[in-house]
């Protein structure tokens, strides 16, 4: 069976899901959690090669939570919320520099792709993205136990061109077969609209899909009605997300520290990425407790605390948050809508767990007025995946549950060419429902001009200079006339993912020309092939990597397990023969796991295994003799909830500490994209 997978590319963590019957999955990953940080490191560079060997040592490539201690111990090799710079330029970014530890190829020039510096080599943002995306193929193809070769990717409903570019590019880049990008509110009321979209009768309902992350923000107002899904208007910020939070508290505790103990940790990138890891964590708990606490240790042996009260916290982001109601109120009016003609309000990303923001939607859709509360039935950090899940579902036809739909999505930017004057001449509104298409028709300004020059821009401004330049090509070779007789048609067509195809054709000759735009942040296709061929080069070594990884990892899982072990009643059962033998595999396997001998780690985790058998096996005892206390078997089978096979599962110790971690490691990443 070929699976299409829907694929949320976030900026803080990132998910993939699929639909399995007629209900979406998001799959875990190989350490239990759903959410896969958008993180990519460099570890240390291996020892020299051998003297003779050809190849120099090439550093391995971690993601996720593997690659997160890399942000504290090596700043300078990780690098986060690169999402944020997927189709800029440098000079789009010289605000970033100042708070995140993004360092640029010194030789990258202003309208060139951005390579980011990760120790001794460059990457585009691109190729940052590729390594996330292939995680979560690998996890899609762990958990599916088939390849997987096609995707629905998710992007901010206001991405430019230049940004859904670079995000094909990294999924091609990845090894996926990209068959729709989808607007990410658009994914997320397709999860919210699956179960009631097909209800036979059922009426129109006007939905504000409001969607604050870690580095985006989107608002849309759609129409559901009878398995349609009809995007009436769409606005956003493409820079705006709790990342902005998190800096505004980190500037201020940059200034306490600096002006109360005299240390510039600016200057310490380490210091300052512990700092932001500590700032983010006091935004979580401020989402469920009025106050916070900060309490760092500083360079020196000092330390840094503050306590920080949720009205303090609510009034310095105040600022950022407000930012989000002008589009808001900008996509309404685009609509035709008033805010009391919202049926429903769906809370997508990360930082609307935030109660001010709960606060500010409900003011802005009037809807305490009203007696109503925003949706978030769903987890908000993967409701996005299990949209694009049900997308892919569609383009598959697999499911009866999703064979009524039908998603209409608009382009967010309007889309001209430059006129005589250096004016915008818009060729597609904003806000048109895509795929569309659109005509205008111009002439020439110079007796016998022989040759037009198509500047293709993308924006809202008036003056070509102040909106994106996307693509410029020439007509050549219309007879020469007098000025305004030649008839130049120009025809835009936009598909389905927001990618655009322009044509421009002199009527009365038929001289034509056309191009697919490849924005000034793209990359070519011959980059594009490069870094494929680079890919697959290295894929023995990479996938060999993996293993290594994914090995240690299980260690670590067993390895905390036993840890815990002592404080099981059915320790004090074991003889000391087999405590002493659990002891003996439990330190065989800390003195191989820092290591790269694959086998060893297999070796000494399966020996751990065994040695445990005897406990895991006196544990389920002590299980069914307390349930069956008092009580019939069949009413302690219901109470355990577990049959005979359950029973003689293998490994039940190992197993039922795996799936206890994997519950924690997902309740520690769930707000980490506020």
């Amino acid at each position: 069976m070929e699976y299409i997978v829907g694929i949320d590319l976030g900026t803080t963590n990132s998910l993939v899901a699929y639909m399995q019957g007629d209900q979406p999955v998001v799959i875990p990953g190989v350490d239990g959690s759903n959410l896969v940080p958008s993180i990519v490191a460099l570890d240390p560079l291996p020892a020299p090669t051998a003297e003779g060997e050809s190849s120099p040592p090439r550093p391995t490539v971690t993601v996720g939570n593997s690659a997160r201690r890399a942000l504290i111990a090596t700043p300078e090799r990780a690098i986060y919320s690169v999402k944020r710079l997927m189709g800029r330029g440098i000079e789009d970014i010289a605000e970033e520099l100042k708070l995140f530890p993004f360092r640029i190829a010194p030789d990258v020039q202003p309208g060139e792709v951005l390579r980011i510096q990760l120790g001794e080599m460059n990457f585009t943002p691109s190729e940052i993205s590729a390594y996330v995306l292939r995680q979560l193929k690998r996890n899609a193809e762990r958990f599916l136990g088939e390849p997987v070769k096609k995707a629905v990717i998710t992007v901010p409903a206001y991405f430019n061109d230049a940004q859904r570019q670079a995000t094909r590019d990294a999924g091609r880049m990845a090894g996926l077969e990209v068959l729709r990008l989808v607007n990410e509110p658009t994914a997320a009321a397709l999860a919210y609209g699956l179960d009631r979209a097909t209800e036979s009768g059922q009426h129109a309902r006007t939905v504000a899909v409001y969607d604050l992350g870690g580095g985006t923000f989107d608002i849309s107002i759609l129409k559901l009605n009878d398995g349609i899904f009809e995007v009436m208007a769409t606005n956003g910020d493409t820079h705006l997300g709790g990342d902005d939070i998190d800096n505004l508290l980190l500037v201020v505790a940059l200034d306490e520290i600096r002006t109360e103990h005299g240390v510039d940790l600016r200057q310490q990138p380490d210091a300052v990425q512990a700092l932001r890891k500590a700032v983010i964590e006091a935004k979580i708990t401020l989402s469920a407790e009025t106050t916070a606490k900060l309490d760092i240790e500083l360079p020196g042996g000092d330390r840094y605390q503050r306590e920080i009260p949720r009205a303090v916290y609510e009034q310095l982001i105040a600022p950022v948050l407000e930012r989000t109601a002008g589009p808001c109120r900008q996509a309404l009016s685009d609509a035709g809508v008033r805010p009391e003609q919202i049926d429903e309000v769906v809370l997508v990303g990360g930082s609307t767990r935030i109660p001010a923001v709960r606060r500010l939607v409900d003011e802005i859709f009037q809807l305490n007025a009203r007696g109503r509360r925003p949706h978030m039935e769903l987890n908000p950090d993967e409701v996005v995946a299990v949209g694009a899940a049900v997308q892919a579902s569609i383009l598959a036809g697999n499911s009866a549950a999703t064979d009524q739909l039908l998603l209409l999505d608009v382009t967010p930017l309007s889309l001209g060419i430059e006129a005589l004057g250096g004016v915008v001449a818009r060729v597609l509104q904003r806000n048109s429902t895509i795929p569309a298409s659109a005509t205008e028709h111009f002439t020439t300004g110079v007796e016998g001009q022989t040759n037009v020059a198509i500047h293709v821009l993308q924006g809202e401004r008036e003056l070509a200079k102040d909106c994106r330049s996307l693509a410029r090509f020439d007509l050549k070779g219309i007879p020469p006339m007098p000025a305004g007789l030649p008839r130049i048609e120009v025809k835009f067509l936009i598909d389905a993912n927001g990618i655009l195809q322009v044509s421009a054709r002199e009527q009365r000759s038929g001289t034509e020309a056309q191009i697919e735009v490849k924005p000034t942040y793209g990359l070519t296709d011959e980059q594009v092939e490069a870094m494929i061929l680079d890919s697959f080069d290295h894929a023995e070594s990479d996938f060999a990597e993996r293993q290594l990884i994914e090995a240690r990892l299980e260690a670590d899982t067993i390895l905390s397990a036993v840890a815990k072990a002592p404080e099981n009643g059915a320790w004090q059962r074991l003889t000391d023969a087999e405590r002493a033998a659990i002891f003996a595999a439990r330190d065989r396997l800390i003195a191989v796991q820092p290591g790269s001998d694959l086998k060893a780690i297999r070796e000494a985790t399966t020996a751990l295994d065994q040695a445990t058998r005897r406990f895991a096996e006196l544990m389920m005892d002590q299980a069914v003799s307390q349930a069956m206390r008092g009580k019939t078997m069949e009413a302690a089978n219901r109470t355990l909830n577990v049959d005979q096979a359950e029973i003689h599962a293998p490994h039940p110790f190992a197993q039922a500490e795996i799936e206890e971690n994997a519950a924690v490691g997902s309740g520690e990443t769930r707000e980490g994209n506020e």
